[in-house]
């Protein structure tokens, strides 16, 4: 369920992103992580939606599934 609402997540993100490079006029390219630039193209802000809440999303996901398979039980 919650890969399912993970994946879900990141597609309105691409899906907003798409549509601000859509209908938002005079953008300038936005730098994902501060260091690599998308294209100022409905695609490039799409992609730069997807990649950072994929980020800022999967990272935490991603540490709360090794520390649950990790952690033992009777370890307080």
């Amino acid at each position: 369920m919650v890969g399912i609402l993970y994946a879900t997540l990141v597609t309105v993100a691409g899906a907003a992103g798409l549509l601000v490079g859509v209908f938002v006029d005079g953008l300038s390219a936005p730098l994902f992580l501060f260091l690599v630039p998308f294209p100022p193209t409905p695609f490039g802000f799409a992609a730069y939606g997807a990649l950072t809440i994929a980020l800022v999303l999967g990272i935490p996901l991603a540490l709360v599934v090794y520390v649950s398979r990790n952690l033992d039980d009777g370890a307080v």
